[in-house]
């Protein structure tokens, strides 16, 4: 029985410096925000695959219907 209780001593003591060095990250660090960005090739935007038509980022997305002609129909 006492190696019992000395094993309950001894996880209490170390669940208390987890805790201790959780209360003091908390108090005493400040995270400093700071904005990220991250270009998106417009390929990837659009679906496209490139000129070897294979595999890729895009490969999967469906074609989108862009033309650089103007509309025929009326």
């Amino acid at each position: 029985m006492p190696s019992l209780i000395r094993l309950v001593i001894v996880l209490l003591f170390l669940g208390g410096l987890v805790f201790a060095g959780m209360f003091a990250l908390v108090t005493f660090v400040e995270p400093t925000p700071k904005e990220v960005s991250q270009r998106i090739p417009t390929r990837d935007l659009l679906g496209e695959t490139g000129p070897e038509g294979g595999g890729g980022a895009g490969a999967a997305l469906p074609q989108p219907n862009v033309t650089s002609e103007p509309s025929t129909a009326q």
